[in-house]
């Protein structure tokens, strides 16, 4: 039979003693932030390294594709103000082309569908802007152009001289042709173009008209 050990009343009365200092070791606060104190900072993650692929593929496209940009933009700069210039240059109608879509509006020189042998050239200064427009049409294709530039075939009057000679010399245009020739010269006010027509009724049935529509800057200003 064991016998149940006893600690002696001085070690039963040290133990708690012993607890409750180890229990304060543990719940001991450290020493309080004072009342409106910033926080204290948390030390900066030291940044990582960049992967070497990374160094040797992105960041020479950082500088190639900005670079390449701006050379890709100078040649179609420099492409476009050559055209500018050729185009500029010419004296004479380009012909198997058709007035874009811009100019016809802005001129208002609507060719009608099926029109053949087109030719035209635009010519700017300071204050015009010129588009020299020749085509061949039907009797019912000059009727419908005329419709559409605000007049008709029985507004037309004999003669050609509604185009000047100075603009026919300008496209190298002989308007002296057997004919016989009609023709009308359309002013309109404020921002408008004007128009210079002349139609070749030589074959009826297949008319040549050629149009000078004029663009005067200057009209957008108060000018007449």
């Amino acid at each position: 039979m064991r016998l149940a050990r006893f600690s002696s009343p001085e070690q039963r009365a040290g133990e708690p003693h012993a607890v409750d200092a180890a229990a304060a070791e543990v719940r001991t606060p450290g020493p309080r932030r004072p009342a409106g104190a910033a926080p204290v900072p948390r030390p900066a993650s030291v940044p990582r390294d960049l992967p070497r692929w990374v160094r040797w593929t992105v960041l020479p496209l950082l500088v190639l594709v900005p670079l390449g940009y701006v050379i890709i933009s100078a040649q179609q700069s420099r492409e476009s103000g050559e055209s500018k210039q050729e185009e500029a240059a010419a004296r004479h109608l380009r012909f198997g082309y058709y007035p874009s879509s811009l100019q016809q509006r802005v001129y208002q020189v609507p060719i009608p569908y099926g029109a053949a042998h087109v030719g035209y050239l635009e010519t700017n200064s300071w204050d015009t802007a010129v588009l020299y427009t020749q085509f061949t049409t039907t009797a019912g294709g000059l009727d419908t152009f005329l419709a559409k530039v605000g007049t008709t075939r029985d507004a037309l009057h004999a003669g050609a001289s509604s185009i000047t000679a100075s603009q026919a010399r300008a496209v190298n245009w002989n308007l002296s042709g057997t004919g016989p020739w009609s023709g009308i010269t359309i002013r309109r006010a404020g921002d408008k173009p004007d128009h210079a027509i002349a139609v070749d009724l030589h074959d009826p049935d297949v008319p040549t008209v050629y149009v000078v529509s004029t663009v005067n800057f200057q009209h957008g200003f108060g000018g007449n």
